[in-house]
């Protein structure tokens, strides 16, 4: 592939709900411009971009891959985004590097759940974006509804830029309402505009114009006194508008037929920006915040957008320069973990081929293998003009499981896998959970957690199970009690002797205390270590359930000791057992965590989430209504929100969204307890059996 400045650059995202044809428009691009020698198929798992072994398994696009498309000496970066809620973290990653959306439209479906997801985001990206109504080819295809489909969901003004000649399986090509032609099939030859279809396109055509002339006063000036324009001035008006994002142009296309190609790369090339026609990115430097220019004399800003791990291969560091440009054989400083690297051969990716460069220009999409230390989202710069491109905000993940390791050879391999993964993947994030003992891995939804952990096992060779964690429930007394244990043992020469008399009472939060209150010399205080060790090691363990003890002090006021028998081991064993006796004696119950939830629904769905969080012992704590979107905030027990990522997404249609953070602990009801308690009972059997 030849070199392109930043000029005759284009970086563009295709974005939708899955299934709406991204992948195979992506196909239609490589082969109508030359680029392949035939169309790859999803079926048949040989399309340039979906080449993941799990991606052809499963027949849906699950990372963002970088198809770059030649054509009128222009270098159109297109990145194929998935589809699919689970995987928003790629789309994300890929509109915060581009400079433009296209966002397409099932012609059968309209504007699904992921459309209007991809949409939001772009909104937030400020970017402008086109609409294509893909598949006109399909059985029950209604350009008409899918374009209203869209308008119930946008803000901004909707502008037909073409009209589909023909529907369905009669879908022979598109009417350009820029030059008043007709173009069959890929949209190589013009032609005029049949006589059936002349009105539509003379009505659309003109309210095209009066968009274009809002774009520029000279050209409004121009329509005010002629009543037309020039096909290159309805261009340059319109190029203005979307840019501003005044209005979203709409094309036409049947990406597999490859129906509407020609014209929508012309469109593309004349009004998406290039990225030296945009407003800088936002950076932080030394000296405060910077704005990057997309010149390739300024000092150098990459923004690592992207890496992946394969075991042949090596690591593959995907980045954008937002300033300067990348020479092979260099040398750059990672501002992100302060370390210099080194950077060897550098490529232009397309799908899972990478073309070799000597230099990769500001704008440009490229990639570097085998870097040591770089990951997702670092900055790479000059070391003498540090700078850090601000991080894209993520969605919150709040889809866990507990993740154990299928062998023991596994269990040495599980904190680097899954920081490995999460590198790649900032959607991706594990923890240990004291409380528990166990590991967690949160994502998105069940979907993004199968995937990896099935790429933990074929790239990183390491095999996981995953279940549904433990709630961190925790143990407590509500009343003050007492009790003795005489711990003896005689079996030949010196034995064990222990007398330990202790009280125990609430209290506050987590806290505790222990007391030596002996007076007398009952109890030596030597021995006291190893009885506080010995409460210590129960409060651990648990008591009616398992779990952590916490909200308690332990006072020591009498026991007895032997001058020969007595032992730290028998004191230990004695305050271990007067303590467990005590705090069944003190009204012991369990604690459970309640989470602070906060459900963003459309206003239809209300009803049905209220009555579903009433089913969670759930607190509501207010609800309000704003431009069609419901909120409803609850307090709500931990153990009731396990999988709500999911019953979220079934109630709502995938439409709703929801965050939780921890609010505090509360008793656990008594009914609940007992399940608790006989679960853990039965598990122990079990166990001993």
């Amino acid at each position: 592939m030849k070199e392109y400045s930043t000029g005759n650059i284009r970086n563009i995202a295709l974005v939708s709900h899955s299934s709406a044809g991204k992948t195979i428009l992506t196909e239609a691009f490589l082969h109508t411009t030359g680029a392949t020698t035939r169309m790859g198929t999803i079926n048949e798992g040989t399309t340039a971009s979906d080449f993941d072994e799990e991606e052809i398994r499963r027949s849906i696009s699950l990372y963002s891959s970088v198809i770059p498309i030649e054509f009128k000496d222009t270098k159109i970066n297109f990145i194929d985004t998935p589809g699919y809620t689970d995987f928003v973290g790629e789309m994300i990653s890929a509109l915060s590097v581009v400079e433009g959306a296209l966002v397409v439209v099932d012609a059968v479906s309209g504007f699904e759940v992921g459309t209007e997801i991809a949409w939001k985001n772009c909104d937030k990206f400020h970017l402008p974006r086109f609409v294509l109504i893909n598949k006109m080819d399909r059985e029950n295809a209604d350009f008409h509804k899918a374009i209203a489909s869209v308008e119930e969901h946008s803000s901004t003004r909707l502008i037909k830029v073409q009209l589909p000649w023909g529907g369905k399986q009669d879908f022979k090509g598109i009417i350009d309402l820029l030059s008043m032609k007709a173009y069959k099939a890929d949209g190589k030859t013009a032609e005029d505009i049949p006589a059936d279809l002349q009105s539509a396109a003379e009505e659309a055509h003109l309210i095209l114009v009066e968009a274009a002339a809002e774009g520029d006063d000279s050209l409004l000036e121009k329509y005010l006194e002629s009543g037309k324009l020039a096909p290159e001035e309805i261009i340059k008006g319109l190029t203005a508008v979307i840019r501003k994002g005044d209005f979203v142009p709409v094309f036409v296309s049947a990406g597999e037929k490859e129906i509407g190609i020609f014209p929508l790369l012309n469109a593309i090339i004349d009004m998406f920006p290039s990225p030296d026609q945009v407003a800088g990115k936002i950076a932080d430097g030394v000296s405060g915040e910077e704005t990057l220019t997309a010149a390739d004399n300024g000092p150098l800003a990459a923004y690592v957008w992207k890496t992946t791990a394969d075991p042949f291969v090596g690591k593959q560091t995907y980045f954008r320069i937002f300033s300067g440009m990348i020479n092979a054989d260099s040398r750059v400083w990672n501002s992100s973990k302060d370390s210099e690297e080194r950077l060897g051969n550098v490529y232009v990716p397309r799908g899972k081929e990478n073309s070799q460069v000597k230099v990769v220009h500001s704008g440009d999409i490229g990639v570097c293998p085998k870097l040591t230390v770089t990951a997702t989202s670092n900055t790479l710069c000059d070391k003498g003009h540090p700078v850090k491109v601000r991080i894209p905000e993520y969605p919150t993940s709040l889809f866990q499981v507990a993740i154990f390791p299928k062998t023991m050879a596994d269990s040495t391999k599980i904190s680097p896998t899954l920081t490995r993964l999460c590198e790649e993947d900032l959607t991706l994030s594990w923890h240990q959970e004291q409380a528990t003992n166990q590991t967690i891995l949160q994502g998105m939804g069940d979907q993004h957690i199968d995937v990896a952990i099935r790429r933990a096992a074929s790239k990183f060779q390491v095999n996981l199970e995953t279940s549904i964690p433990k709630v961190p429930y925790k143990e407590t007394i509500t009343k003050k009690a007492s009790a003795m244990y005489r711990h003896k043992k005689q079996s030949g020469g010196s034995g064990q002797f222990g007398e330990v008399h202790l009280r125990v009472e609430p209290l506050e939060g987590d806290a505790f205390e222990f007391v030596n209150a002996v007076f007398g010399g009952a109890i030596s205080s030597s021995y006291m270590p190893a009885i506080e060790k010995g409460v210590r090691n129960v409060m651990k363990e648990g008591i009616i359930a398992g779990y952590t003890v916490t909200g308690i002090k332990v006072e020591v006021f009498d026991g007895k000791e032997h001058p020969v028998d007595s032992k730290p081991i028998a004191f230990e064993v004695a305050g271990r057992e007067a303590f467990k006796l005590a705090f069944k004696d003190a009204s012991p119950v369990l604690m459970e965590p309640i989470m602070l939830v906060k459900v963003i629904v459309p206003e239809d769905n209300m009803g049905d989430i209220l009555g579903d969080m009433n089913t969670r012992r759930a607190r509501v704590q207010g609800m309000e209504t704003e431009k069609g979107q419901s909120t409803v905030t609850a307090n709500v027990p931990l153990s009731e929100m396990q999988r709500y990522t999911t019953d979220l997404r079934s109630i709502t249609g995938g439409r709703g969204i929801f965050d939780m953070e921890f609010s505090h602990y509360e008793v656990v009801p008594a009914h609940i307890t007992n399940e608790i308690v006989e679960k853990k009972a039965k598990e122990d059997a079990e166990k001993e059996a």
